[in-house]
């Protein structure tokens, strides 16, 4: 009997899901009136423990299934009953991580919800666009050797508090905190900076992080525990936020986290001569960090894991209503104009 109800509650669990993915408005309430208070109480379970509670769920899934799997073939177990608790299990895990998090992919548009005009591409606009982001950065430039964690958590709170509203985010509360990844050298290997645990709505950043590299990367990782999916939105609103800082080092943090989505689009966008006089506009300060950067990451990155991790991860995007897959992190650039020039 309790099968049967169990197996009702989830078909039930499933098909509410696939509605709501289907429906833009539906997402759009379930972004703004139902996840705020489901992310309130996983985020209060989850934020007394030091370390990342999702991580540990998500392996421990991992390790529990193989373990089921081997102690069912060794004793002979039925395999159809040993499929069927599989799965059910991994229903069980997917409807948890829609409820949780996931159905915020499925909410409205950027320019839907904000009511910003979308601009067609225009190089006039780019240009501008380009010349006053280079002015900005070599101006805020500052050497990063440390930074201090407690400012930066006080920072982006307070700069999310008040940019939450007009972009339809749920807003911070002082409890939250950012935790080390369970396994960061395996994440350093991949590329991975930072990511929202969405199970227990935890953000875990990566300990190899440069100074440079953490007020940015802190802000990115908030937007997404605030309700935001598209990896270009949650680069638009850390960028906001940290740019608007009036300490430095949080200040050089986001227009220098911009610097390669900025490269990636002059490149496809200016003739080859263009995009190498513009390059040579960028001081010789911002040259020597960025290449330094490049450097440090490519001697903990490993080729063969990184490329399976980007090809899963574009799948996954792809999968979950963003189309360009990991490029949309470069469309923050296309966000940034169109929210200054309202």
């Amino acid at each position: 009997m309790w099968r049967y109800i169990r197996w009702s509650l989830l078909a039930g669990l499933l098909i509410g899901v696939w509605i709501v993915m289907r429906l833009p408005v539906a997402a759009e309430f379930y972004a703004r009136r139902i996840y705020p208070a489901v992310s309130g109480v996983l985020s209060r379970i989850s934020s007394p423990f030091p370390f990342s509670v999702g991580d540990c769920f998500i392996y421990g899934s991992i390790v529990g299934i193989l373990a089921y799997l081997i102690y069912a073939f060794v004793k002979k177990r039925s395999w159809k009953k040993t499929v069927g608790r599989t799965v059910e299990y991994l229903l069980w895990v997917y409807v948890w991580f829609y409820l949780a998090w996931g159905l915020n992919y499925f909410r409205e548009d950027f320019f839907t919800r904000t009511q910003l005009p979308y601009a067609d591409y225009s190089e006039e606009d780019f240009r501008s666009f380009l010349s006053a982001y280079t002015d900005s950065l070599n101006a805020s430039f500052t050497p990063v050797e440390k930074v201090d964690q407690a400012v930066i958590a006080s920072e982006v709170k307070n700069g999310y508090q008040e940019i939450a509203g007009r972009f339809g985010l749920v807003s911070p509360v002082g409890y939250l905190h950012p935790k080390p990844m369970l396994l960061p050298s395996l994440m350093s290997g991949v590329g991975v900076l930072g990511y929202i645990g969405p199970f227990f709505i935890e953000y875990n950043l990566n300990p190899d992080l440069l100074p440079v590299q953490y007020p940015f990367t802190y802000a990115h990782e908030m937007a997404h525990v605030l309700g935001i999916s598209s990896e270009a939105e949650a680069n638009l609103y850390g960028f906001l936020v940290c740019s608007r800082s009036e300490v430095p080092e949080i200040r050089f943090s986001a227009w220098f986290a911009l610097l390669p989505y900025v490269l990636g689009n002059a490149w496809q966008l200016l003739p080859e001569e263009d995009f190498k006089q513009w390059k040579e506009t960028i001081s010789p300060e911002v040259k020597k960090a960025y290449n330094d950067k490049v450097a440090y990451w490519q001697g903990l990155y490993s080729p063969t894991i990184g490329d399976m991790q980007d090809t899963l991860y574009n799948w996954f995007l792809k999968s979950n209503n963003i189309p360009s897959g990991r490029k949309n992190y470069s469309e923050v650039v296309a966000l940034l104009m169109a929210v200054n020039t309202k």
